[in-house]
């Protein structure tokens, strides 16, 4: 427990949230983490940690087809047991949903975005939040790309297609704040 409070708290007391919203959601996963387990799936809230891969020379975002959501979002997702670094959460479920094997922090290790947003209920699990903690990592060879699974296909987009295909409104954001970063 004091590991994974740590690397949160850590990368948060780094961060400087971008508006109100954002505030809260980082006072809402502070006092999460500081209370118990947060990456504990049960919980209605619990962390998990995303990123938006991009290839940089060509200024090209990943997106990955989320068939539970019917939406182009992030790679990211769950802790596994004993994982406490939502960095390191990324980078593993970047590998495993993209298969780059080269993915690296871009431009750096901070966070880029933290959105808690609703997950709905389905046969498996009650309606719930995700504390998503967001990172931007890069890769050096996006020809590289192959999709875990057929029903969750991965597109490079310039950032101006990938505005007109993401339909949720804080993937949006974090998508906006990438593309500032490519922009130089």
């Amino acid at each position: 427990m004091v590991t994974a409070q740590h690397a949160v708290l850590g990368l948060l007391a780094r961060y400087e949230p971008k508006n109100t919203t954002e505030r809260a959601d980082a006072e809402r996963v502070r006092a999460l983490v500081t209370s118990g387990d947060p990456w504990q799936r049960s919980s209605p809230l619990h962390v998990t940690g995303s990123a938006l891969i991009v290839h940089p020379e060509s200024g090209r975002v990943l997106l990955r087809w989320h068939q539970r959501h019917e939406s182009w979002l992030l790679v990211g997702g769950h802790a596994d047991p004993d994982e406490s670094d939502p960095l390191a959460i990324a980078l593993r479920e970047g590998r495993e949903e993209t298969g780059l094997t080269d993915l690296a922090p871009w431009p750096d290790a901070g966070i880029r975005h933290l959105a808690i947003v609703p997950v709905p209920a389905n046969s498996r699990e009650a309606a719930h939040e995700h504390a998503d903690i967001r990172f931007t990592l890069a890769t050096r060879t996006p020809e590289a790309v192959r999709p875990e699974n057929p029903q969750a296909p991965l597109r490079w987009l310039t950032p101006r297609e990938a505005r007109r295909v993401i339909t949720e409104e804080n993937i949006q954001e974090t998508l906006s704040r990438v593309e500032a970063l490519l922009a130089g």
